[in-house]
């Protein structure tokens, strides 16, 4: 029975891998610009450089910065500290909160640049989640919607627990998607969603689902009797991206293998690829595949970066692909997946962005026929049999084919609310 981990071999194939040992030959030293932050809370979290003007804006603990693009601060916005709780939810601004409050930093989580409404996205730590809408000129506040539940993206306390995708459209409101680890609360937060991107930055549609009615909505819950079997787990996501039709993360996910020659299974990391189609507002075309790479037999498994790119000439030659092909360029370290953070040697892996489709293309079509399971470790952290799961799927008069993902369609009653 073909399961997911197949397609891992098949996805090897066509990367390119490159070590990053430790050891590298010295470099020249070369002048450089430095930029140090107005106080030493914690590290900077985010980056985004305005494609447009070459500024730069920096997510850092209680503060956002505008540079120049020779790092000379022209804006500075502060976000925090301020009297919070964790526990607190609905948060102490929206109704009393009976924890004790303490001065709590606000740690960057996420942070986008909305180019077609001319303004940043910030969201941060303080108060389950919440964000900020911030003119690009001078960072003044446009917006902070608190006031409903969609207004709270995460609880999770630290960066790198975030990300978001905005997909633009010339006619209608954008899109913006979230994945989000949950912290153990998967009653409070979806750990994928796809929101309202409002004109108007007061509008008291910001950040609502996309879609939602009572029995599905625009997002996916890990259910809660995972968290029975592994009270720890969480979707970590390190990177994500728009490409064609789809938008796709990339994670981090616990799972439970057992080891060779055990019959007890043991809790690892895999580095997994989910990918969700732009225009389905029911979340039905979620897929995710496991993603690494190997050479000379040593296996780089755990995720640590992503970036998406075009070929280019050079690049595209050597590929065999065309130089306006998008290319995902990641680093894995190498390891046996027993943490998330592993400080052993990575590589640079190398993927084609169609060659991932093709796979999940043929993957899905092998799934309908019944072959595998669907292998969702967050889904009640067992194998669901394809056979069990696929149902003929009527031609939908507005999704293109290539987002009609009919293994799926059945189990969409178990992951949303």
């Amino acid at each position: 029975m073909w399961k997911w981990t197949c397609l891992v071999s098949h996805l090897l194939l066509s990367t390119t891998v490159s070590p990053l040992g430790r050891q590298q030959p010295p470099h020249p030293k070369r002048p450089f610009i430095t930029f140090t932050g107005e106080q030493a809370e914690g590290n900077f979290n985010h980056l985004v450089v305005d494609e447009r003007t070459g500024h730069i804006y920096l997510g850092a603990v209680n503060r956002i910065y505008k540079l120049s693009s020779d790092l000379k601060v022209l804006v500075t916005h502060e976000t925090g500290p301020d009297d919070d709780n964790p526990k607190c939810y609905p948060p102490r601004i929206v109704q009393t909160c009976n924890e004790p409050l303490t001065p709590t930093n606000n740690i960057n989580k996420m942070l986008l640049i909305d180019y077609k409404e001319n303004r940043l996205i910030a969201c941060g730590s303080l108060y389950q989640g919440i964000c900020k809408l911030l003119r690009l000129d001078d960072l003044f506040k446009l917006g902070e919607p608190f006031h409903k539940k969609e207004h709270y993206l995460s609880g999770v306390n630290e960066s790198g627990s975030v990300f978001g995708v905005i997909v633009s459209y010339s006619n209608m409101d954008d899109k913006l998607f979230i994945a989000t680890a949950v912290d153990g609360k998967p009653e409070y937060f979806p750990t994928i969603s796809s929101r309202k991107l409002t004109k108007n930055s007061e509008a008291d549609g910001m950040f609502a689902y996309v879609f939602h009615d009572e029995f599905v909505a625009s997002m996916i819950k890990i259910p809660s009797d995972t968290f029975t079997i592994i009270p720890d787990f969480d979707i970590y996501y390190i990177y994500g991206f728009s490409s064609g039709n789809f938008v796709y993360f990339l994670t981090l996910q616990p799972e439970m293998i057992s080891p060779p020659g055990s019959t007890t299974k043991e809790q690892v990391y895999t580095s997994k690829l989910v990918r969700l189609c732009k225009e389905d507002t029911a979340f039905n075309s979620y897929v995710e595949v496991p993603i690494g790479c190997e050479k000379n037999g040593v296996e780089y498994r755990l995720l640590q970066a992503a970036y998406l790119s075009k070929a280019g000439a050079i690049l595209a030659r050597s590929l065999g692909v065309g130089p306006e092909d998008d290319i995902l360029f990641t680093v894995f370290s190498k390891g046996q997946k027993r943490k998330m953070k592993s400080l052993d040697e990575s590589a640079l892996c190398i993927f084609v962005l169609k060659n991932i489709n093709d796979r999940i293309k043929d993957r899905l079509q092998s799934c309908y026929r019944g072959e595998g399971t669907l292998d969702l470790a967050w889904l009640k952290v067992k194998d669901i049999p394809c056979s069990s799961a696929v149902s003929e799927a009527p031609e939908h008069p507005t999704l293109p084919s290539s987002c009609i993902n009919r293994p799926f369609l059945q189990i969409a009653n178990l992951v949303n609310p």
